[in-house]
């Protein structure tokens, strides 16, 4: 794996305080920019009544926990807020969807396309705290070799457990809900909620919404995913923003941690531009984003009541941007095997005591495992923050957030790199 170059901080956005309702379905925003959970729309949702066919395809979770009743309010009453803390797992899978086969090549075109099982390339946890308020976002490497607990199979089989498997072949053994039981176990935190989104999914998602703009800092060339970008802002769709979600070769280092990272710049401006750019007050888009979801959305059985999505997205309805915290899962290399890594459990244990304790986290590298990003140089505005620690107040504003408490804030290891969703980064693309 090339040695990690270290970078400034990423310059902090110009952003204004988005009001309460916007920020109501920032859940949404986040889940839609890993493009996994369909946990937001709120109203369009309840318009399109979660079909039964969203509900047809629901997933029961093995050994999680039992999320807190969600009844729908009384007539003339208005929903609450979720209370305590929330934990979503985000899962995107590869497997060949007929339609999109030719675009997805030779994986899924040749002599050894597989168009029945898929392996969990995107696997990310959103955690949602108690009072105060924030999200935390956390990717985990699909390249990460870890033990994985037996598990209860679709076709009512049990998959056994192993001793080192990459992470992403778990979909595979066992569908959604190994894949949150590996995490659940790994992390210590139980996961009552999951989605996964299949490749083209994204693409249906991306196209409802009218694209996403994105930084390239070098332009990219990848002949793997056939997406060649020159330096500067792009609006990414359909099939190109999937390129760009997966693109490695395309990336200085060509590493799962780059792509990663990457992911993360996409998901930051995914955020800004749904909540400041006025998507989300256009009935239209908010319909067809709805219903892209619905379509291609495989929740669990926890996710099916729209009095929960609605609960879920208003408990996070005040949480600044420079509060919604995305992390890369520290690794540390698998001497055994360049191409994977192996959990940095010390380092991890940190984070989610953290996480467990409610405390606030502070970003002390935003140096990027395998080389994925740069700060995106800006002319003008605000210095970038020595801290490292996006400490924003999501309005360009160096102070910290209302919800920081003296004393309630935890570094984190300089082994956990990460973004907020106030910082701007551009893709270090392969192109010189």
């Amino acid at each position: 794996m090339p040695k990690p170059t270290r970078y400034t901080v990423a310059q902090h956005g110009m952003l204004p305080t988005p009001s309460p309702l916007k920020q109501a379905v920032k859940l949404l925003l986040v889940a839609i920019a890993v493009l996994l959970v369909a946990t937001t729309s709120v109203g369009a949702f309840l318009l399109y009544d979660l079909s039964s066919t969203y509900k047809g395809r629901a997933v029961t979770l093995e050994d999680q926990p039992t999320p807190p009743a969600s009844d729908q309010p009384a007539a003339g009453s208005t929903y609450t807020a979720m209370t305590g803390g929330v934990n979503v797992l985000l899962v995107g899978t590869d497997i060949c969807e007929a339609s999109y086969a030719q675009e997805l090549g030779k994986r899924c075109t040749g002599p050894q396309a597989n168009y029945t099982s898929a392996n969990n390339d995107v696997n990310v946890l959103l955690h949602i705290s108690d009072n105060p308020r924030r999200v935390t976002v956390i990717s985990f490497p699909r390249d990460m070799i870890i033990p994985t607990p037996s598990c209860e199979r679709p076709d009512g089989g049990t998959a056994p457990a192993t001793s080192a498997s990459m992470l992403n072949s778990t979909y595979s053994y066992g569908g959604l809900s190994c894949v949150a039981k590996t995490i659940s176990a790994l992390t210590g935190i139980g996961i009552p909620y999951a989605a996964s989104i299949t490749f083209g999914g994204v693409i249906n998602v991306t196209d409802a919404i009218g694209g996403v703009q994105v930084c390239v800092a070098n332009g990219i060339d990848d002949p793997y995913t056939h997406l060649h970008l020159s330096p500067g802002m792009h609006t990414v769709k359909g099939l190109e923003a999937l390129q760009f979600l997966r693109t490695r070769h395309g990336l200085v280092a060509g590493s799962d941690l780059a792509r990663i990272s990457n992911q993360q710049q996409y998901m930051s401006r995914l955020v800004r531009q749904l909540v400041d750019g006025g998507e989300l007050s256009n009935p239209v888009t908010l319909y067809k984003l709805a219903s892209a979801l619905v379509r291609n959305i495989t929740p669990s059985d926890t996710l099916t009541d729209p009095a929960t999505l609605v609960r879920i997205a208003l408990a996070v309805k005040s949480v600044p941007f420079d509060q919604i915290v995305m992390l890369q899962y520290p690794t540390v290399a698998d001497p055994h095997n360049a191409n994977r890594v192996l959990p940095n459990t010390d380092a991890a244990a940190v984070l989610f005591t953290a996480l467990k304790a409610n405390k606030q986290l502070k970003i002390t590298s935003l140096e990027s495992p395998g080389y994925g990003v740069v700060p995106q140089v800006t002319t003008g505005g605000p210095s970038p923050s020595p801290s490292g620690s996006g400490s924003g107040s999501g309005s360009g504003s160096a102070s910290p957030s209302p919800s920081a408490t003296p004393g309630d804030e935890v570094a984190l290891p300089s082994t956990i790199s990460g973004t907020t969703a106030a910082d701007n980064t551009c893709a270090n693309g392969n192109r010189r």
